[in-house]
């Protein structure tokens, strides 16, 4: 069994690995010669195994799927993307510290609060 928590995944499966995901969904838009995507994949790995069963975290290699580069408007990499119910609720371009990812998250993940409709 592989230690690997960030799931490689291509246009094939992201409808079923991310728009479909019961959690929400940590997308590392990321391409083999980029530097800074590389210097952030061993934080974006510690990151999946801090969250791991509240949030899913998968790549994305920007060269090998350009269609959904395209269709998410990836101009700049690395960029994060947090999906949930199949929608992106935030996202992150550049390079950034463990801290940055991880107050981004903790934000999605606080519930909705529905405080208005008071009677």
């Amino acid at each position: 069994m592989s230690s690997k928590k960030v799931i490689p995944v291509t246009e094939t499966d992201f409808d079923s690995a991310v728009l479909r995901s019961e959690v929400p969904v940590f997308v590392d838009f990321y391409a083999d010669w980029c530097g800074p995507c590389n210097m952030i994949a061993p934080t974006i790995e510690a990151l999946s195994e801090e969250y791991e069963g509240k949030v899913k975290f998968v790549k994305i290699n920007v060269d090998n799927n350009q269609q959904l580069a395209m269709k998410y408007d990836i101009m700049s990499i690395p960029t994060g993307m947090l999906f949930e119910n199949g929608t992106v609720r935030d996202s992150l371009m550049g390079a950034y510290p463990a801290s940055a990812y991880r107050q981004r998250i903790d934000n999605a993940l606080v519930p909705k609060r529905q405080s208005e409709n008071h009677e």
